[in-house]
């Protein structure tokens, strides 16, 4: 049997700390567009080909919101990651990250639309909460999406 192409790929050791992450977690969260609404659903992080790259997964149990993916890797010159996403209605979009003690943070500066979100990873890694930010034309920053994650796995 032929050995699989890439099969031999490494963790990648600017990512080790991401791997607070790796997990299932059940979410709860709200949006300021959907008001007295609780929001239910789930997200995982888990590494891909070997921990060169980390994958996120996210499913939010309201029509309102599609199922996504992302993708975090890293550039080991310029010492920043990135994060990669897109998601069933088609968007495509190129995130800056940190990750910084237990904060981990994405945002993306495009001028019709621009967004960030702020993690804080609590408990020991078991509980973080998640607010979003978004906005629309270089308006004045508006809440987005809010979600709170409990660790499942």
């Amino acid at each position: 049997m032929a050995t699989k192409i890439g099969s031999e790929a490494l963790p990648n050791p600017a990512l080790q700390p991401f791997k607070i992450l790796v997990g299932e977690w059940k979410t709860t969260g709200s949006h300021p567009y959907l008001p007295g609404t609780t929001l239910h659903g789930r997200t995982s992080f888990d590494w891909l080909e070997g921990g060169a790259f980390l994958i996120m997964r996210s499913k939010i149990d309201d029509p309102n919101f599609s199922s996504g993916v992302a993708i975090f890797g890293s550039d080991d010159v310029a010492k920043k990651y990135s994060m990669l996403y897109f998601d069933e209605r088609g968007v495509s979009r190129k995130y800056d990250v940190t990750m910084t003690g237990n904060q981990l943070k994405w945002w993306r500066d495009e001028p019709s639309f621009s967004q960030r979100f702020t993690i804080a990873i609590q408990d020991g890694g078991n509980n973080m909460v998640g607010v979003g930010e978004m906005s629309r034309e270089g308006a004045t920053w508006e809440k987005d999406l809010a979600l709170t994650f409990v660790r499942l796995s």
